[in-house]
């Protein structure tokens, strides 16, 4: 089975071409994507690299998306193509969150990213699966108990936890590509554990910027 990857979520991304062989993924190739170019190069980027293996789409037989979190721009343009892409060839689809790709990566439980304003996006061990959130200082405080190791692959995140948690090990990895996510879902594609596209969004931890900060909801003009 042929697997295509899409990962927008970071200040760059990144499609792969994968094929899966039983709990085996063989990875055929990688294109990097330059960040805030996602809108004008990601559905050409699938062509040439699928071209570039003599493959079509319709040949692809899953699809995994890294549906954040990350930049929201970037997570709504990767969704977007995964969406048109695979309803235009009928593909299946696992979504994955980042973080999971980047514990994965670093074969650790826990993982974080940089989310700025002195936040990082965070994922801690809870015993059944993996818990995400947002977390400043103040979470980061309430979390027990704290992680013995965690994966980091940006000096942000590493700056925070390394304040907050001075005990833990910072476990630094690369960036997570889709690739990388690919090497990661055998078991989620033999079992079958496909998204609902119309229900497929993006794992953002954080409201938007205009959801934050815009404008209130002007109040209705009082009348005498």
């Amino acid at each position: 089975m042929l697997l295509l990857g899409i990962d927008t979520c970071g200040p760059s991304g990144s499609v792969a071409l994968g094929r899966r062989s039983g709990s085996e993924i063989e990875i055929l190739g990688q294109t990097e994507l330059e960040g805030r170019s996602y809108s004008a190069t990601l559905v050409a980027a699938v062509g040439d690299l699928l071209a570039s293996h003599g493959v079509s789409l319709r040949q692809v037989g899953c699809m995994v998306a890294v549906n954040g979190p990350g930049s929201f721009t970037g997570v709504r343009l990767g969704l977007a193509a995964v969406k048109g892409l695979a309803q235009a060839a009928e593909i299946p689809v696992v979504a994955v969150s980042r973080l999971e790709v980047l514990a994965g990566k670093a074969a650790v439980a826990s993982s974080a990213l940089d989310a700025h304003r002195h936040e990082i996006y965070l994922r801690v061990d809870s015993g059944t699966g993996g818990r995400e959130l947002l977390a400043g200082a103040g979470e980061l405080a309430m979390i027990e108990p704290v992680p013995a190791r965690t994966a980091v692959c940006d000096e942000s995140a590493g700056a925070v936890l390394a304040l907050a948690w001075p005990d833990t090990e910072l476990v630094h990895a690369p960036a997570p590509t889709a690739a990388d996510a690919l090497k990661l879902v055998a078991t989620r594609i033999a079992d079958r554990d496909f998204v609902d596209l119309a229900l497929l969004d993006g794992h953002y931890l954080r409201r938007s910027d205009a959801e934050i900060f815009g404008d209130p909801v002007a109040a209705p003009a009082h009348r005498p």
